[in-house]
């Protein structure tokens, strides 16, 4: 059976996603390390070491065609979709192989310009309407 994989780890709609999983009786697996230890009912929790990219392999190795996975990540969306996952991002983007590569060169980029020492306007705040957005497509997702 397909499930929702969530990169729990500074996820802002882990709540949201566990709703609407339960609306469309999807099972939830949120993946953190020991420095963002979460538990909510209606979701298993796995809790992993805490290192550079944890929760990423832990995650892509339990990855299985069709199954949900929210991230914000880039290149865990690139390992999602060659195991045939479907990743979205909390503001409600699917990847895919139309985005997917813009998405790496954008954060390949952006990365030299940090190492040169130059600075990078950091994400907008929050709003509502990036919650209505996620809801949306992942419910688009989930009705399919």
């Amino acid at each position: 059976m397909a499930k929702i994989l969530i990169d729990a780890d500074g996820c802002p709609v882990v709540d949201l996603t566990i709703g609407l999983a339960e609306r469309f009786n999807w099972p939830v697996l949120l993946i953190c390390d020991t420095s963002h230890e979460m538990y909510r009912e209606g979701a298993e929790t796995l809790t992993v070491s805490k290192g550079a990219d944890a929760v990423d392999f832990v995650l892509v190795n339990r990855v299985q065609p069709g199954d949900i996975v929210v991230t914000q990540d880039y290149g865990l969306a690139a390992m999602v979709l060659a195991k045939r996952g479907v990743p979205i991002d909390q503001n409600g983007r699917v990847y895919n192989e139309g985005n997917i590569e813009q998405l790496l060169h954008g954060r390949h980029v952006a990365k030299k310009i940090r190492q040169s020492g130059g600075r990078m306007k950091g994400p907008k705040k929050r709003q509502q309407a990036d919650n209505d957005k996620f809801r949306d497509s992942l419910t688009r997702i989930l009705e399919t």
